[in-house]
């Protein structure tokens, strides 16, 4: 999943060399952490949240899929 975050996020920000994905399984949750630059930031979290919320909704979906879960952080 680390992957696929790293792609859809690196499609909407524009200093892709910024973006750093991390990812941390426990027992229950994998926590993935994302970090990008300053002036992208508003752009990944979008206009109410609705850009990271689309995101993690995409990580629920996938995790339903493969019965685990994803929790995505963003680092600043």
């Amino acid at each position: 999943m680390k992957e696929a975050v790293e792609k859809i996020v690196s499609a909407l920000v524009d200093d892709k060399e910024a973006v750093e994905v991390s990812e941390d399984a426990g027992e229950r949750a994998t926590v993935i952490k994302l970090r990008v630059a300053a002036s992208d930031m508003g752009r990944i979290i979008g206009r109410e949240g609705r850009t990271i919320k689309a995101i993690r909704s995409l990580l629920f979906a996938a995790g339903q899929k493969h019965g685990k879960r994803f929790v995505l952080d963003i680092v600043e």
